[in-house]
């Protein structure tokens, strides 16, 4: 739980220091899991069919990282 937090502080803080590995275990910790990988792009979906897609190369931009705070409602 702890490292979630820190992890969602940094998100806050520095959307533009947020690698792949880090957007990634909080989607799963939201309960949205990786249906689809092309090149640089994933797709996460969870439960209810909420889709979130991420381009990654080296560190994700900042709309990306809104759009997971704003989708797992932590803005």
């Amino acid at each position: 739980m702890a490292r979630i937090k820190k992890l969602l502080q940094k998100m806050k803080d520095q959307p533009h220091g947020i690698i792949l590995e880090e957007a990634d275990y909080v989607l799963r910790y939201y309960g949205y899991s990786c249906k689809r990988m092309e090149s640089s792009h994933r797709q996460y979906i969870n439960s209810t069919g909420d889709v979130i897609t991420v381009v990654a190369k080296g560190q994700i931009k900042k709309a990306y990282i809104t759009a997971i705070l704003e989708r797992i409602g932590e803005k």
